[in-house]
Order: structure tokens, then sequence, then C-alpha cells
């Protein structure tokens, strides 16, 4: 793959890093590394080399790429994806800039995978919560027609980004908590709003009735959720197993921990039962979020970009 040009930026951030171990890993040589002004200058490694950190600025992403991925906030993602895609690039934007914006499809391979040939340039990356939970609905929706989906998530401190993880590792363990660090919209978060449209848009179930309930926990790596699901036909509990046990990218366990996911490509899913309280199902989520959750879902869309030759390189 040593033909395709390929630009990473915010590659000294958490996703960044995974993100470079990710492409060397899978055999790409034409990669270039940005940053902010302040990182310029830096070399990071890669493979058995290193990269130089070039400045993100929009003369730098505006020519000579095929491939950008950015792992960079809303406001800089709006800044500066509009330049490397009108310079030839196909942008895989990680932020929530165009996740929700008609025209740009949002993508989990798994899931809705041919929607991201109809892009003009930008595909948007999922929220990390929202990549694993659509994992596991995906197949179920299949096999049964999802209904009604609630969910409770525990997600890890580099959700946040390096410096939650810089904070958590510095903590006594007497000063661990449990929090909401999002912003709220009356009663919801923004974090609660995104995974209900988002997942929303990506299965194309416009009205599908989904509450979450979104809280970070004192945990590095590593996003853990609860999920309970009704569907239109009634779906028994082997089912549903046999179901998640044929899905690309899960993993049925019998309990597995948000530890057991971290450095793997999969979503972990147990604890498939019947819900007590209710007409359908509860099953226990988790995946390293800064591999599956970010890094790893967008090189596969672009891998399926390259495959169907939907990249000019």
């Amino acid at each position: 793959m040593s033909d395709v040009r390929i630009g990473v930026v915010g590659a000294t951030g958490a996703v960044g890093e995974i993100t470079l171990a990710l492409l060397a890993e899978r055999g790409f040589e034409n990669v270039r590394a940005f940053a902010s002004a302040r990182s310029a200058g830096r070399r990071l490694p890669y493979g058995s080399g290193e990269l130089p950190v070039e400045e993100a600025t929009p003369e730098a992403l505006g020519s000579g790429l095929d491939v950008c991925f950015f792992s960079v906030g809303t406001s800089a993602g709006r800044a500066l994806v509009p330049f490397a895609a009108r310079g030839g690039a196909v942008c895989v934007d990680k932020s929530s800039a165009y996740r929700l914006t008609d025209g740009v499809p949002l993508v989990v391979p798994e899931a809705n995978g041919e929607r991201a040939l109809d892009h003009e340039g930008i595909v948007a990356n999922p929220n990390c919560s929202t990549i694993q939970l659509v994992c596991l609905l995906k197949p179920l929706h299949e096999a049964a027609v999802l209904k009604k989906v609630r969910v409770s998530t525990y997600q890890s401190a580099s959700g946040a980004g390096r410096a939650s993880m810089e904070r958590l590792r510095a903590q006594q363990s007497e000063d661990g908590n449990v929090v909401m660090d999002w912003d709220f919209e009356g009663d919801e978060s923004e974090e609660e709003s995104k995974l209900r449209a988002e997942t929303r848009k990506i299965l194309e179930l416009p009205e599908l009735p989904l509450s979450a309930t979104c809280a970070r926990v004192p945990v590095l790596v590593g996003h853990s959720q609860a999920i309970w699901v009704e569907t239109e036909r009634p779906l028994e509990v082997d089912e549903a197993r046999e179901a998640l046990s044929a899905a690309p990218s899960v993993q049925v366990l019998d309990r597995p921990t948000a530890g057991d996911a971290v450095g793997g490509d999969d979503v972990l899913v147990g604890r498939i039962r019947r819900d007590m309280a209710g007409k359908g199902i509860v099953l226990w989520g988790v995946c390293d979020n800064l591999r599956k959750g970010a890094a790893l879902n967008a090189i596969q869309i672009a891998e399926l970009l390259l495959s169907r030759k939907a990249v000019a390189a």
C-alpha cells in the first residue's frame, strides 16, 4: 500500500498514536504525521522507524494526500477538514463536526459500510460509544427488528483525551469517582443525545426509541455498556446469542470486562439474558474505545473505500 498517501492529523494524541501503530501494522508506507504548532518538529515512532511531526496548516493538508485521518477536536476539524477535502483527500473525521451533517456518511463498516461510498470527500467516524453499541444492535435488528433500546454507559478516562488519562494516573485511589463530565442540554448530556442521534443515523431508524445514561468511570481504557433491547418479534436468548456470535467484530464471552477488551479489535459481549422487568433481553458490551471505538473503525472505513477504488489512489 505504498502508493496511498496518508495523513494523520492529531498524531500526538492518544487516538492519533494508535492510528499510526495500526497503519504501520497494516503495511501503509507513505504516511505523514500532523499536529499543532507546538508539537511540530517532534518525531514519532512508526513501524521500525520514525515520522517527523508537521504542523497541521491548511497549506500542508491541501495537497499531496489521498486519505487523511483527523483525530482533533470539533472546532479544529471544522477548520481543517475542508482544506484537505478540497485538495483531493478523502477525510475520515473522528470528531462530532460532521457526524450529523446531511450528506456526510456516518459509518461503522460492519453495520452500514456501503454508505461510505456515498462520500463527497468527508466520511464521519462515530462516537466511540456509538460504534460499540451499533456493532451489537445491528445483528439483533437483522434478527428480529429493533423496537426500543435503553443503554447505560460506563466510559473510561481515555474517552476524554490524553489529559484526562494523565489526571487519572495522578489521582489517589480514594479520590476516584463516577461523574458525568459532558455538557448538558436540558435533562440530557450531549453524549446521551449524540448516542441516540448517531445510532439512528447509522441504522437508518430515525424514529428508534433510544434512551441513554452516560457516566465516566475511573478506568484508563475500555468502555462498558449495559443494554436493554426490545424487538418487534420476541427474541429468545439463545437466538440473540447465535446472532451476536455470527456478527463481524463481535466476540461472545460469559462475563467480559473492560480490561478484557483493551488491546483487542472486537466488541466483547456477554451476560445475554432475559429482561426480568420487561419484554426483551439484556446484554453487557465492552470495547477498547481507542482502537475499535476510534482509530480502527476509521482505518476500516478507509480500507473499505480503497478496496472499492473510492479513493483517488
